[in-house]
């Protein structure tokens, strides 16, 4: 299986994607935090569904600023409800508050989200095939997100953020972006 097999013939967007972003090293913490987000709304639904509400998201979230995020009220709760262009889970909606809140000590306690992210590998990237939907590391990260009360952090989900970020490389061997990640 080719890692762009699940892209539908002629869907651009969801190509840029893969070849410019999916499976890269990010260190960025606002991409990672971002990425976190929305990989957190895709539990249980395809990423064609949140990348294609992606710019509504960032609009939605203030431009994914943390420090707004985290002080989000009843009031800009019911209006990321009512946004008719994003996910209105409200569980979902609660848990990226929430799970911004986690995020910003841990930043406290690593010195920034990308270290706590990148300290599970010692900061490298490791290949893993794309046929699966996740591994010992996934489910570490998970457990541990999950301990610091974290939610929408399951395995499958992390895999998936690890993927996106590119601690996971899971770009096929036949893929240009893998060659490119190892020349």
């Amino acid at each position: 299986m080719k890692c762009t097999d699940y892209i539908k013939k002629g869907d651009t967007l969801y190509l840029k994607y893969h070849d410019e972003e999916w499976g890269r090293v990010h260190h960025n913490e606002h991409y990672l935090y971002e990425m976190f987000i929305l990989e957190c709304f895709q539990s249980g639904l395809s990423w064609r569904t949140i990348l294609y509400k992606r710019s509504n998201f960032e609009k939605a979230y203030d431009n994914f600023d943390i420090e707004k995020i985290v002080k989000y009220d009843d009031k800009k709760i019911n209006e990321l409800l009512n946004n008719k262009d994003i996910i209105r889970n409200k569980l979902k909606i609660n848990a990226s508050i929430k799970n911004s809140k986690v995020i910003k000590d841990l930043i406290k306690e690593y010195g920034s989200f990308d270290k706590y992210i990148w300290h599970f590998t010692n900061g490298k990237s490791i290949y893993v095939d794309i046929n699966i939907t996740h591994n010992d590391l996934s489910d570490k990260v998970s457990k541990d997100l999950k301990k610091r009360g974290c939610s929408f952090v399951g395995t499958i989900t992390i895999f998936s953020y690890l993927q996106a970020i590119g601690v996971i490389n899971s770009h096929s061997k036949t893929c240009k972006v893998y060659k490119e990640l190892i020349c």
